[in-house]
């Protein structure tokens, strides 16, 4: 099978009380709330063992308490380039709070003050694209909402603040791949209980 064939599973953290609340979580280390814990146990009940030739998460809590619970955590190897967007001054508030002292305020188009530029998270997640690609099968990704949307639009080669246009819910499943040459996505956004397995 070429690399051609190969595809990325992105696999978004479960909810933590912040991203319940709607609060910026970058670099805050929180624990998944029991329902978070549920949903990541469900992704592994899911998946029931699918291998991967590589599976990578973030060091934050509630990346790797998510791959633990789907049961890859004995496989993981822990890369900061897959931590969440470093929000800065904004860590822990609300947009629609910033948008009260900033009206009309996008964390795509505005971004943070004192924390990274959309374009410093690409180029952490173009380091994990080439990662991936070099890994010689299908490759799991364990990591956060705004980061994995990022490397998605770069994995399609778009550019990093494409990423503002795919939602993606906490525990949430989606695959990156191809079609004949063509980078795809696979499927998007998908609940861990209706995920197609696809053992290929």
């Amino acid at each position: 099978m070429t690399a051609r064939h190969h595809q990325i599973w992105l696999f978004r953290h479960g909810e933590t009380e912040w991203s319940r609340s709607g609060q910026h979580t970058g670099r805050t280390d929180l624990p998944l709330t029991a329902a978070g814990r549920r949903r990541a146990q469900a992704i592994g009940r899911r998946l029931s063992g699918r291998p991967f030739a590589l599976v990578l998460s973030s060091p934050l809590l509630r990346a790797l308490e998510t791959c633990r619970l789907a049961g890859y955590g004995d496989l993981a190897e822990i890369t900061p380039d897959l931590m969440e967007w470093d929000y800065g001054a904004y860590e822990g508030r609300r947009t629609v709070d910033i948008q009260q002292e900033r009206p009309g305020w996008s964390l795509w188009r505005d971004g943070v003050p004192d924390g990274e530029t959309v374009e410093q998270v690409g180029a952490r997640t173009r380091e994990v694209i080439e990662t991936a690609q070099a890994a010689g099968g299908d490759v799991a990704l364990f990591a956060h909402g705004h980061v994995l949307r990022v490397l998605s639009a770069c994995w399609l080669g778009l550019p990093p603040d494409a990423g503002r246009l795919f939602a993606l819910g906490t525990a949430a499943v989606s695959v990156l791949g191809y079609e004949h040459d063509t980078r795809v996505i696979v499927k998007w956004n998908q609940d861990s209980h209706l995920v197609d397995v696809g053992q290929r």
